[in-house]
């Protein structure tokens, strides 16, 4: 059984919740071009959804770095998922970028 944290628990509940904020805004991005707004005000809005996805990535990242550095010796938490290696995660990580 995988045990999670308080933080953890936490820190998830972050990222679905920044996730959230993006699908609002490209609903707003997806009306805004069904209702023939104009381009600055698509891309503005487009922009946002960009940058809140780009941060829940980092976020995701940051978290699964963390994690490896708090037990760099375990491969594998005890039945839950492949842990990254490093190499795994800066190549995640410039994917982001």
């Amino acid at each position: 059984m995988t045990t999670v944290t308080a933080e953890t628990a936490e820190t998830q509940r972050r990222i679905a919740n920044r996730l959230k904020r993006a699908r609002g805004q490209l609903n707003a991005v997806i009306e805004a071009v069904e209702s023939g707004a104009d381009c600055r005000t698509v891309v503005t809005q487009l922009s946002a959804v960009s940058s809140a996805l780009d941060k829940a990535g980092f976020a995701i990242i940051s978290t699964a770095m963390r994690d490896c550095l708090a037990a760099p010796d375990h491969s594998r938490a005890t039945d839950g998922p492949e842990r990254l290696s490093v190499d795994e995660l800066e190549k995640l990580f410039l994917t982001l970028s």
